[in-house]
């Protein structure tokens, strides 16, 4: 898969092209601008997964600490309108992922454990 410039893996439907998404093809892939009514949800769900990796002694402490305290920040900034969307991260799942990963680093990207996109 092509990596993208900030290191991280490529869009997770392009993989296969060299050159960059189109802002057309971007605006009509995204779905943030009408799902972003499920983002406390994801929001939940995130949590829920965070707690049972923890559990299960997947996930130390301190990670789980800095997730619940990162997705609790997050949950008020979508409530409070100050969230900032972005239609180049595709989804809800993806904006609260790259915003949770840049308020708590490495920690953020650990929540994805398990999971499948």
């Amino acid at each position: 898969m092509t990596g993208r410039p900030d290191g991280g893996a490529g869009k997770l439907w392009s993989g296969r092209f060299d050159e960059p998404v189109g802002e057309t093809v971007k605006r009509y892939t995204a779905s943030v601008a009408f799902d972003r009514r499920l983002a406390l949800h994801d929001i939940r769900g995130s949590l829920a997964h965070a707690r049972m990796l923890a559990h299960r002694g997947i996930l130390g402490a301190g990670d789980l600490a800095a997730i619940e305290e990162g997705l609790a920040r997050i949950g008020s900034e979508i409530e409070s309108g100050t969230f900032v969307w972005s239609v180049d991260d595709e989804d809800v799942h993806l904006n609260i992922e790259k915003r949770l990963t840049a308020l708590i680093g490495d920690a953020g990207k650990r929540l994805h454990t398990g999971r499948s996109r």
